[in-house]
């Protein structure tokens, strides 16, 4: 038996620990396809967990990580470096924003909204100390941090990790009747992920974000919004956000702005929210580092002439279609934003789980999700043929179920 084929060996003798691992040892990728360690190529559908809009090994994001390797890669915070102003000043124009705090993970730029919006709250609306509250949504995915854990209802990451940090009340997710109850004088944001990602591909009613635009407003309440995962033209827009034509006070970015190559986020907003902190008050030791920003330059300028987002919403329409007109018995849900998709799969006997690893033996890695909802989420370089290729094989794989 391979690596490949024993995750456990994979443990023992290489350290590889992976709390859901697939029975799969990657060993070089390009574009949407990736090779295992005995050479089987698959077609990424997963996007290395939504982390690699724009395929792996974009040549135009290599050849600037390959022309930084040979300038500066790494500084302290105690010295800027001359990528990081060309890296916040197309982060600030892509988000039609103030500010940009470069941070590594998109669960560091979670933790960094959150610090940023009790800071507001306290300094500018006036809350009481230690009072305030930020309002989330159930069903949400903001990372595994000790704080975002706490306001999460995923059992699976939350139990055995208590206590908790409070401060926070979860409404159910697209009831803004619900979000308006929960505003009071003492809630300084509304975290919302625009399309919940890890939930299943959940998209909000519409007309959601912006009537929370509108509640927040009335409210004084900061919008967050998390764009990690539906950001950077996933969801046939820039930004999902886009789809309402809402501005959010703070927006969160991450994954893909790495071009799947190095590891950056930011916490884009305001003068009036961002400018609040003060030298020494938050940093981080590789934020903004020279390399990452060189890369993240670059994802930006593809995102440029739209084509891309172009491409995310004609493909994942086709896809969608596609597997709406198959009318497979198992599938009992669609759900389409841009080149993102979840597939419910509820026959008897049928689970998400067993669907992905059907149609990795086809060669396409997808990833389930709350058990029942297979997720898809291919490059969006994406082909047509590639994406005649993927189609045949997974209503191939749904037809079975």
């Amino acid at each position: 038996m391979s690596d490949a084929e024993d995750p456990t060996r994979l443990e023992e003798e290489h350290g590889v620990h992976n709390y859901a691992p697939l029975p799969v040892v990657i060993s070089r990728g390009e574009g949407s396809w990736v090779e295992d360690v005995d050479g089987r190529r698959y077609f990424d559908a997963l996007s290395a967990y939504s982390a690699l809009n724009f395929g792996h090994r974009h040549p135009r994001l290599v050849a600037a990580a390959r022309e930084q390797l040979d300038r500066l890669t790494l500084t302290s915070r105690a010295f800027r470096n001359d990528r990081l102003g060309a890296f916040c000043r197309d982060v600030a124009g892509l988000c039609g924003m103030d500010r940009v705090l470069p941070m590594n993970t998109g669960a560091e730029a979670v933790e960094t909204a959150i610090k940023a919006a009790r800071k507001w709250g306290y300094e500018v609306k006036g809350v009481a100390p230690g009072r305030a509250k930020i309002v989330v949504c159930k069903g949400n995915f903001h990372g595994r941090t000790t704080t975002i854990i706490s306001f999460s209802d995923d059992e699976e990451a939350r139990t055995g990790f208590g206590p908790y940090t409070p401060g926070f009340e979860a409404v159910p997710y697209g009831d803004l009747a619900a979000l308006e109850a929960a505003l009071d004088p003492d809630t300084v944001a509304f975290l919302v992920e625009p399309v919940q990602g890890e939930a299943g591909v959940i998209i909000p009613p519409d007309g959601y974000l912006a009537g929370a635009r509108a509640l927040c407003d009335e409210a004084s309440v900061l919008l967050v919004a998390d764009e990690i995962q539906s950001g950077l033209g996933r969801t046939g827009r820039t930004f999902a956000c886009q789809q309402e034509e809402v501005r959010p006070d703070l927006m969160l970015l991450g994954k893909a702005l790495g071009g799947g190559i190095v590891p950056i986020s930011a916490v884009v907003g305001s003068d009036e929210v961002l400018g609040l902190f003060r030298p020494g008050q938050h940093g981080s030791t590789f934020g903004g580092n020279p390399l990452a920003c060189a890369v993240a330059v670059a994802v930006i300028e593809l995102l440029g002439d739209g084509s891309l987002q172009r491409s995310a919403r004609d493909l994942g329409a086709r896809f969608a279609d596609s597997l709406r007109a198959a009318a497979h018995p198992a599938v009992t849900g669609i759900r389409q934003r841009g080149l993102w998709l979840g597939v419910d799969v509820g026959a008897a006997g049928a689970n998400a789980r067993a669907a992905c690893m059907e149609l990795m033996a086809v060669g396409v890695l997808a990833k389930e999700t709350q058990a029942r909802t297979i997720r898809f989420a291919p490059p969006l370089t994406t082909s047509s043929d590639e994406l005649d290729w993927l189609l045949e094989r997974v209503n191939g794989v749904l037809a079975t179920l």
